[in-house]
């Protein structure tokens, strides 16, 4: 992978738990991976909990600020998408990922909202739950499946 990674963004759109955007701001600093925040934040991003959880990393965070869904859209034209929601969509098994792709996630409560996901809807992926007595997961943990799935569908295309 070099020092420069693959080009691949995650995007959290009104995130509201420091704690997670803290780890996945880590996870990104680890894999050379943009990190785009859209507002409006649930916390302040000098909240305690936010800089202990992505530790003395982010230095090495690609970080983007937002001021909503349209902001970002707007000065981000032609990137390819893919939207992860719980529900009955698609599973993340059947997509496939590229350099340069963004991963999009909603807010831990409500995730992305129906007006964002109805302006893509074959972009929209799940990570499967089999025990349906299960709702969904953590948005960190979510994040974390589907970059790593990506850094091995790409590697593996490139080291061939």
């Amino acid at each position: 992978m070099g020092n420069k990674g693959f080009g691949l963004a995650i995007v959290l759109v009104a995130p509201q738990i420091p704690q997670n955007t803290g780890n996945i701001a880590r996870m990104c600093a680890a894999t050379f991976t943009e990190l785009h925040l859209v507002k409006p934040l649930g916390f302040s991003l000098e909240d305690s909990s936010l800089k202990r959880a992505g530790l003395d990393y982010w230095s090495e965070v690609k970080l983007f600020l937002w001021e909503g869904w349209d902001d970002f859209v707007t000065k981000n034209p032609n990137k390819k998408l893919f939207f992860f929601e719980t529900g009955n969509y698609p599973s993340y098994f059947t997509a496939s990922f590229s350099p340069h792709d963004v991963f999009v996630f909603g807010r831990e409560t409500k995730g992305l909202s129906k007006r964002i996901l109805s302006l893509y809807p074959q972009s929209i992926f799940s990570i499967p739950i089999l025990n349906g007595a299960v709702r969904s997961l953590n948005l960190a943990n979510c994040v974390s499946i589907v970059l790593y799935e990506a850094l091995r569908q790409i590697y593996t295309k490139n080291s061939k």
